[in-house]
């Protein structure tokens, strides 16, 4: 079991107990705690109780303490000593020592309580990090050097320091300066004194924190903590976009004591699941872990050639508490926001990358859900169980398909016939499953896009679809479906994730687009994906198939979250919730704390009060997923623009993927980015917009420009702030574009061309009569 942070404060040996009849010998659970944590050395039972005075029949009540503490999960009993794992955890709480005999600042783990000798944290500085002093407590990010037993720790914060931060452009001044914030309601500027500038030059993009309490008269003052330099480069991206879209990206100080306060759970009340060889598969770059999973044959008879799988998720819901403070910021974000080179998490660094995050080798809390499986995928039950669960490995998708391909590492090739092996034996069950469902099966490829430490981007790449990927997706769909059948069950209250059918008039509209590339869409019958499926794969392998993809896409409707089910169309399912991914979604801790009052296992279950507000909490946190799904968005385009502008004048292939009437819009093959071709740089004639067709059609030439058609076209402007991409048609459909000058007057009335544009509008008249026939039939 981990031990939770012991509070740290300079202790004299302990004093002499009182041993009169009726005078309490045995020392509280802090003092304990407290004395291990200074003597790691002198953990046995024995030391404790000489450093006590603690003799006699007494020492059986300081084995129930020990062992009440042991089930609490702060201590950890190996044979006869009272000692926590050997490993500090990834985000650990430390108190600075003070530089060593190179300079060089160190600092102690006030979480260690290893059997061997305490480890050294050597702090590395960034130029932006406050300055520290011996004795100052930190939180901080650890990196084992080599194989121990000393670390490498990055500072993430001061503990109870929590200063307010400010993005804006620095102006210069004569004794200083001042940083005039980007955010549009704000028009308070902060005072910069000359030694706080950290070398800013007039009109950077900084990022500023408040030094000193609150000025009642005056400006506030802050110092600079980051210069981003030119506000639309790469590095200022992302801070543009959170500020832009309204994203809390500070935490009040109430919810960050709270997470500062917080201790690992321990086993009371909890099923131990620790001896049970849970992985967790997650990207490489993986901020945090909230999903685990293990699978096993199923040793029933009646089962034969079945599975057993478990899911456990991170128990949130006992750090987070109904009406706490940290409750209040996390139902505010409503969900973590993920950007290239930054996330803007739902819950402090302490819970999110560490006692909430299902780290190797730790135990950790979780809700977790052993469901049965048949030999052909089907659930056979579920039983939801609350434990205490110990990763034997963080993987990485690459790493794990590697070793299935036959590649393994030196970790998961120890993993592989225990582990790795079950786990694809209950995906293909899955699998087979999931094709008899026949959920959407869209191929939209995902974009990485690779930054440099300096925000840069390297490379812009689309992300490998592995079946490591789509084995934990369909783990995550079965334990959501899990979790919404038990509290359907049980009556309890709950969000569903709610994905209605697609509205009438789009699937129209899908269907013309479908036929005017040669395909056809199943008429006259209640749409299900198993048609739209029928579609994709007609034009999958075709020139057409990422138009098809992408108008089958736009004529679904959004998701949201709702205490009413109406089934979700996508995956066509009729019970679906989101319950594995607490960490960065509220809607997942409201279903967890649904299931916990529907068992019974403690106070943090949902109560009358919350019950009430799920409508509102459900509109709430379906708007913020949007807003950051726009936030993403956004700074995407921007990243791509910044890549891009250095090729202004370069020639790329693409698609036509929409058309508006000031213009048609591209997809470059190469980055995925979307440009927009201006309609007067279209052709030498004008260009005629039809709505209801999606298309623009040349008065004079008929030439008609539609999604689906390929085309060469020139980068003519990259703009990083806006994200924007002007492009210019050089080709279309292998035909090349002329751009002479356009007498739009002479061509419009009656001059040359003008017969050839009498029949084009008369081609275009009866074209919408034809599309209206059609429809009435």
């Amino acid at each position: 079991m981990g031990t939770g942070p012991v509070p740290h404060f300079h202790v004299t040996p302990p004093a002499p107990r009182d041993t009169r009849k009726g005078m309490s010998q045995i020392p509280s659970k802090d003092e304990i705690l407290q004395w291990i944590s200074d003597n790691p050395g002198l953990s046995a039972k024995r030391d404790i109780a000489k450093a006590f005075g603690i003799k006699g029949a007494a020492r059986i009540d300081l084995k129930r303490v020990l062992r009440e503490l042991e089930e609490e999960g702060h201590l950890e009993k190996r044979k006869k000593t009272y000692r926590d794992p050997d490993r500090l955890p990834p985000v650990s709480v430390l108190e600075v020592r003070g530089p060593d005999s190179n300079g060089d600042l160190t600092a102690r783990p006030l979480e260690w309580q290893g059997e061997g000798e305490e480890p050294v944290v050597h702090l590395i500085a960034r130029a932006s990090d406050p300055a520290l002093g011996a004795g100052d407590r930190i939180l901080a990010r650890l990196t084992l050097i080599g194989h121990g037993p000393d670390y490498e720790g990055r500072l993430i914060r001061r503990i109870g320091a929590n200063p307010k931060r400010i993005l804006g452009v620095f102006r210069a001044g004569s004794e200083g300066g001042r940083v005039v914030p980007i955010d549009k309601g704000s028009d308070l500027e902060w005072m910069v004194p000359a030694g706080a500038t950290h070398g800013a030059k007039d009109g950077e993009l900084v990022e500023a924190e408040q030094v000193g309490p609150k000025a009642r008269m005056g400006l506030p003052k802050a110092r600079v903590v980051t210069r981003l330099g030119d506000p639309s480069a790469p590095k200022a991206v992302s801070l543009i976009a959170i500020h832009q879209h309204g994203i809390p990206d500070d935490f009040p100080d109430a919810a960050v004591e709270e997470a500062d306060r917080a201790k690992p759970a321990g086993l009371s009340g909890r099923e131990d699941l620790r001896d049970m060889p849970f992985v967790t598969i997650d990207p490489s770059d993986a901020r945090d872990h909230d999903d685990a999973c293990y699978a096993h044959a199923d040793d029933d008879p009646k089962n034969e050639g079945g599975h057993v799988l478990w899911v456990a998720i991170a128990d949130v819901a006992h750090y987070v508490r109904p009406g706490s403070a940290l409750d209040r910021e996390a139902r505010k974000r409503g969900n973590s926001t993920y950007f290239p080179d930054r996330v803007v998490p739902m819950l402090p660094d302490r819970l999110s990358g560490d006692l909430c995050s299902l780290h190797e080798g730790v135990p950790r809390p979780v809700i977790a859900v052993r469901m049965r499986l048949d030999a052909h995928g089907e659930k056979l039950g579920h039983t939801f169980h609350r434990g205490l669960m110990r990763s034997v490995a963080s993987l990485h998708y690459e790493e794990v398909q590697a070793a299935m391909d036959g590649a393994p590492s030196d970790r998961a090739g120890a993993l592989m016939e225990e582990v790795i092996r079950p786990l694809y034996a209950a995906y293909a069950a899955l699998k087979e499953a999931r094709e008899r469902r026949q959920p959407l099966d869209l191929d939209l490829p995902e974009r990485k896009i690779e930054l440099s430490d300096e925000g840069e981007v390297l490379s812009v790449k689309f992300r490998d679809r592995l079946d490591a990927h789509k084995l934990i997706e369909e783990f995550m769909v079965l334990a959501n479906v899990a979790a919404a059948e038990t509290l359907i069950a049980k009556k309890s209250p709950l969000l569903f994730r709610v994905h209605e059918e697609p509205p009438v008039e789009k699937l129209e509209s899908l269907r013309d687009t479908a036929q005017s590339a040669g395909f056809n869409l199943a008429k006259g019958q209640v749409i299900r994906t198993a048609h739209l499926n029928q579609l994709l794969n007609a034009a999958a392998g075709t020139d057409h198939a990422e138009l098809i993809n992408m108008s089958t896409l736009r004529s679904m409707t959004q998701a949201y979250y709702a205490p009413q089910n109406f089934g979700h169309f996508g995956l066509a399912l009729a019970n679906y919730a989101h319950f594995t991914s607490p960490i960065r979604r509220y809607s997942d801790l409201v279903v967890h704390r649904s299931l916990i009052a529907a068992h019974g296992w403690g106070p943090e279950g949902l109560d009358g009060e919350q019950i009430s507000e799920l409508e509102s909490v459900g509109a709430h946190i379906s708007e913020t997923e949007r807003r950051s799904m726009t936030a993403e968005r956004d700074t995407t385009d921007r990243y791509l623009a910044a890549y891009l502008s250095e090729r202004v004048g370069s020639e790329f292939t693409g698609r036509i993927s929409g058309v508006a009437r000031f213009g048609a819009f591209v997809r470059l093959d190469e980055t995925g980015a979307d440009g927009l071709i201006p309609i007067r740089s279209l052709g030498d004639e004008y260009f005629h917009f039809d709505r209801e067709a999606a298309t623009l059609m040349g008065s004079n030439s008929g030439r008609v420009i539609q999604p689906g058609q390929r085309v060469t076209v020139k980068l003519a402007e990259a703009a990083p702030v806006t994200g924007g991409l002007m492009l210019e048609l050089l080709s279309l459909d292998g035909e090349t574009m002329s751009h002479g000058p356009v007498d739009g007057f002479r061509r419009g009335r009656g001059g040359k061309g003008g017969p050839k544009r009498k029949l084009v509008h008369a081609k275009r008249k009866d074209d919408k009569i034809k599309r209206k026939l059609k429809r009435r039939r």
